[in-house]
């Protein structure tokens, strides 16, 4: 698929994942629209080519006039990479007592659902556009995680939000299948984003020492080298694609 001259929809694209695939879709000729929560967008990079756009994911009203301001670009809105999301730990039983309700919605809130309507209401706005010559109009690239399948000790709503993200894959790339829209998945393993900024050398070391190859933590320009390779393929469809190194999680 055509990058350049068409507008991309980035969600948490003010750091992490989402910067990286901003910064990649750009370099492609792509125009991005940013989206994030507000006080993320504070500290977000500068460049030519990305608009940062204030947007919860969960949000109907600030997504649909994101997307709406991705569509009054000027060039057909094509592209859409889904990274929002939160990761908080929390077993279903501990010793402060059972996993609280609230922090588990929330966190399919965010990562499933907020995927969701990111992909709903862009998918209304892509299938208005012209396809190309190959009846093409889109594509979607939603993030899962490793732990949808390898969920650990303590992730039990990660790995549902995640989980939920990996099922709708198939089902949307058949539901869009009729507009030209492909639906794809990306899985990452233990990638070095902020959330791991925290966390001392010596614990990012034992992480990545349990990856079989390379023994390294994944990147993200890597996850945006992947988003690039997915939109120019236009034959994958449907799938979720582990980039982990091999890498199956242990229970903790």
């Amino acid at each position: 698929m055509q990058l350049k001259d068409t507008a991309a929809i980035v969600t948490g694209g003010a750091s992490g994942l989402g910067a990286a695939t901003a910064r990649a879709l750009v370099a492609q000729g792509a125009q991005v629209f940013a989206f994030d929560l507000e006080r993320s967008l504070e500290n977000a990079e500068q460049l030519d080519g990305i608009t940062y756009v204030a947007a919860d994911v969960t949000s109907h009203e600030e997504v649909a006039a994101g997307v709406q301001t991705a569509v009054a670009s000027g060039v057909p809105l094509r592209t859409v990479v889904n990274c929002a999301g939160i990761g908080p730990s929390k077993r279903i039983l501990g010793k402060q007592g059972p996993h609280e309700l609230d922090l588990f919605r929330a966190v399919i809130e965010v990562n499933l659902i907020g995927t969701f309507n990111v992909m709903r209401l862009a998918a209304e706005a892509i299938a208005k556009t012209e396809a190309d010559e190959n009846g093409q109009r889109g594509l979607v690239v939603n993030t899962a995680s490793v732990a949808a399948f390898d969920g650990q000790v303590g992730q039990v709503a990660y790995a549902s939000s995640k989980g939920g993200v990996v099922g709708l894959t198939l089902s949307s790339a058949r539901d869009l299948a009729s507009f030209g829209i492909r639906v794809m998945t990306i899985a990452p393993g233990i990638i070095d984003t902020p959330m791991l900024a925290t966390v001392s050398e010596e614990f990012r070391a034992t992480l990545a020492a349990g990856v079989p190859f390379p023994k390294r933590l994944g990147r993200p320009d890597e996850y945006a080298q992947l988003v690039i390779a997915i939109a120019e393929h236009d034959y994958l469809n449907g799938e979720v694609i582990r980039m982990d190194g091999s890498l199956r999680m242990a229970p903790r």
